[in-house]
């Protein structure tokens, strides 16, 4: 198994395309075609978490947090992040970082942070906007079939839980094909009308390219005719944080004191408690106060998140009680994620998890 299957196997869960703009999530150091002994799973790569994949013979580090973030103009062991590029290179391991791109999916670090908790009925808590497409072509009937299938392959035809979705509405194609023309239906310099079915889907518009490209290959057609319609829509099965509910309503006191044991936390930071039960519970894992105010518009009792800063706790003019566990804290069992994806599709591979303490931040 090489370094880019293992990519993909994180990459089927969480494409590269659905990081921010600002992130730096993908393979950073190695090569993808290198052979994997082993791979070590860590939260933040520091120099211990490479000595560590040395001792272990581990060859590939899979890391929440990228290595090299804003970019490297030298290697001179002057930095952490430089000293640790530079022994990942030369002892021949690959790093590979999979941020808010995993951020970003409903299976990820905030929907494994619910899980934890126990919430029901998870939905992402800031969907993404403007970033689907409509794909409308036009198809000879007895072919349809064939073509939508090849599209649905590729990724077009997924709307929330069900997948294979299109639309379909039969009418007459007409055309003239000229001489430098080789028509699959109709003869030269004559206008052919064909019964074609138009077949509208959705698709993520980072698939663009692959779904034109299954498009182009199982169209008859010599030049297929489509279109490719910005949407809108609200994408609810992408974007930041998750919003849940619990089974049975909690006391406030009783539901901190229970996501301090869940999360390892020897402090929490909180606003002031309401005196009303917590039973909706808006969520983000990492540094998540900027999305306060869509888990005011959820109606969520509590949000939990990291790093909020002190001015931004009176911003819920108690209407929402904030509970902030810390950064490293709310992100931890990102690492289950990457066992998990690992495990289920090479049970019998080698995978380990850092044993490694990264988190900076230390309490008295």
């Amino acid at each position: 198994m090489n370094v880019k299957s293992i990519c993909e196997l994180i990459e089927d869960v969480a494409p590269l395309a659905l990081q921010e703009s600002y992130d730096n999530a993908g393979l950073l150091v190695g090569n993808s075609q290198m052979e994997v002994t082993s791979v070590l799973i860590s939260i933040d790569i520091i120099e211990d978490v490479i000595d560590e994949a040395i001792r272990k013979n581990c060859n590939l580090i899979i890391s929440h947090h990228p290595l090299i973030f804003s970019g490297l103009k030298r290697l001179t062991g002057q930095n952490e992040v430089q000293r640790c590029v530079a022994k990942a290179i030369k002892n021949d391991i690959a790093v590979y970082a999979a941020h808010t791109n995993l951020d970003n999916v409903l299976t990820g670090v905030s929907g494994k942070m619910a899980e934890k908790i126990g919430l029901k009925n998870v939905q992402i808590l800031q969907p993404k906007q403007d970033a689907l497409l409509k794909l409308v072509t036009y198809v000879p009937k007895l072919q349809s079939y064939g073509v939508r299938e090849a599209l649905f392959e590729a990724g077009a035809g997924q709307i929330g839980n069900y997948d294979n979705c299109s639309f379909n509405s039969e009418g007459i194609g007409t055309f003239k094909a000229n001489e430098n023309a080789t028509p699959f239906v109709g003869a030269i310099n004559e206008i052919h009308s064909e019964p074609e079915t138009k077949v509208e889907v959705v698709l993520p518009e980072y698939l663009k390219f692959k779904v034109l490209e299954a498009l182009l290959k199982s169209h008859p057609y010599e030049e297929p005719a489509y279109d490719f319609i910005p949407l809108k829509n609200t994408w609810n099965q992408i974007g930041a944080g998750v919003v849940g509910e619990l089974e049975v309503a909690e006391d406030e006191l009783v539901f901190l004191n229970r996501i301090k044991s869940i999360f390892k936390n020897p402090i929490i930071r909180h606003t002031q408690l309401l005196g009303k039960p917590i039973k909706r519970v808006a969520l983000c894992g990492g540094s998540g106060s900027s999305f306060l105010p869509d888990a005011i518009s959820a109606s969520a009792d509590v949000y939990i998140s990291g790093d909020f800063k002190y001015h931004e706790f009176f911003e819920t003019q108690n209407r929402i009680l904030i509970a902030d566990i810390g950064h490293f804290e709310s992100e931890q069992f990102t690492k289950d994620i990457f066992y998990e994806i690992i495990s289920e599709k090479m049970p019998t591979f080698a995978v380990q998890i850092s044993d490694i303490k990264t988190n900076p931040i230390n309490y008295l």
